[in-house]
């Protein structure tokens, strides 16, 4: 306990620095790039292999169930973009606190 009231202004510090170098590497490094990523190329491949052995079985079950699964997917991609948000503004707002929290003359 005395380590830390010792080292307190120290830890703070660190602390947020860390948390603001996490938020922004989880912005800079999940932010979309150029082009078409190895997921969508992936997802285009399974589709089509599943459009290639569906076509001898026909009929609108194999359209509905391939419409489901899109759907599945654009919901799943959203949700991931909405957490990796929702950790970038957590882990800046705890960065900017720590640091702040730093600063604060005490008697």
């Amino acid at each position: 306990m005395e380590y830390f009231l010792k080292y307190k202004i120290i830890i703070f510090r660190t602390v947020g620095v860390l948390m603001l170098v996490v938020g922004f590497a989880v912005h800079f490094w999940v932010t979309p790039k150029k082009g078409i990523s190895e997921i969508d190329i992936a997802t285009a491949n399974v589709a089509r292999m599943e459009a290639s052995v569906k076509e001898g079985y026909g009929g609108s079950a194999t359209k509905q169930h391939k419409s489901d699964t899109s759907k599945f997917v654009e919901e799943f991609k959203n949700t991931q973009a909405r957490q990796r948000q929702y950790l970038t503004i957590l882990a800046m707002i705890l960065g900017v606190g720590f640091l702040g929290y730093s600063f604060i003359k005490r008697d």
